[in-house]
């Protein structure tokens, strides 16, 4: 796919204007605020309520692959279970209070695995309650993409990574960017529907595989697809690490809007502080469909480039 190539070295405003024109081609006037109940959320018009979208960990803290941005700590906030029935009785008590879905994840194993098996059957109870159930897999086999999909499983997200060098020093595996490409595959045989995720500025806030991970994605012809950018954590190794300019985020996402103009593309949760007005700027400008926890001043923008603004919440792959 050489079109990346040729897109990625362009003037970032003549990307910026074909992937508006492509967004307004393909889509309504519309920007959906995605703002599930992990984190508290008040703007002027809308306010979450808190269970009405959970993140669930089902390893609770422990991550075996302790990568170099995160060290388990973005586990730390889950609603943590131990195993199938934990899982069916927070499922439970997550219904009475009326919520609407969970995500399940938890921390990785030594060959970058989520280990969900044990909970499949509680998740097809999840669904009997009537709550959406959407996992954050890690690499599947063919074996556990069938097995997602037979436990019901709405939607598989999927972080990709297009560089061997980030595989191996952030994320601690020995993996190559076709595994990531074929897990994509395995998903897709089974008939499940993928959000794959670009983490944009993974390898120390440089991009180094983020337009590869890109033509993986791409080729996968996915329904959504989401950018997410480095954001340091204190007391990761990276906490000190300088996230990657807000520029270089738009390109990525401008080229993906032009890649695969009948997507969804969302800009979501992780952004850096710093700039995370700046980058949803752009990234309106660039395209997206759905921002998850957008600033003030994104929503303002937003508005004045002629889009209505819709609130869910809902996490930003289902919205």
């Amino acid at each position: 796919m050489r079109a990346i190539e040729k897109l990625r070295d362009k003037p970032l405003e003549e990307l910026l204007r074909t992937a508006w024109e492509l967004r307004k081609k393909n889509f309504e006037d519309v920007l959906y605020v995605s703002a599930p109940s992990a984190k508290r959320y008040e703007v002027a018009n809308f306010r979450n309520s808190p269970g009405s979208f959970v993140n669930v960990s089902v390893t609770g803290k422990a991550c075996e692959l302790r990568c170099e941005h995160c060290r388990g700590k973005l586990l730390e906030s889950m609603h943590h279970v131990a195993s199938g029935e934990e899982l069916v009785a927070l499922g439970r008590r997550l219904a009475e209070r009326g919520a609407r879905g969970v995500l399940i994840s938890g921390g990785a194993t030594r060959d970058g695995r989520v280990p969900l098996r044990d909970f499949l059957p509680a998740m097809r109870k999840l669904r009997e309650m009537g709550l959406r159930v959407i996992v954050h897999s890690g690499l599947v086999s063919e074996e556990d993409a069938l097995a997602l999909r037979r436990a019901g499983v709405e939607q598989v997200l999927l972080d990709v990574i297009g560089d061997e060098a980030t595989i191996r020093e952030v994320y601690h595996l020995d993996r190559a960017p076709a595994d990531y490409a074929r897990a994509l595959e395995n998903l897709r045989r089974a008939g499940l529907s993928i959000a794959p995720h670009i983490v944009a500025g993974l390898y120390r806030g440089e991009f180094r595989g983020e337009y590869e991970a890109l033509r993986i994605i791409t080729r996968a012809e996915p329904e959504v697809i989401v950018v997410v950018v480095l954001s340091p954590l204190y007391g990761t190794p990276f906490e000190g690490v300088e996230p990657p300019p807000a520029e270089e985020v738009a390109r990525l996402v401008a080229v993906a809007r032009i890649l695969n103009p009948s997507a969804k593309l969302n800009l979501g949760c992780a952004k850096p502080a710093g700039s995370k007005a700046e980058i949803e700027a752009l990234a309106i400008d660039a395209g997206v469909n759905t921002i998850a926890y957008p600033t003030e001043e994104a929503l303002e923008y937003a508005e004045k480039r002629g889009l209505e603004l819709r609130f869910s919440e809902l996490c930003c792959t289902l919205v």
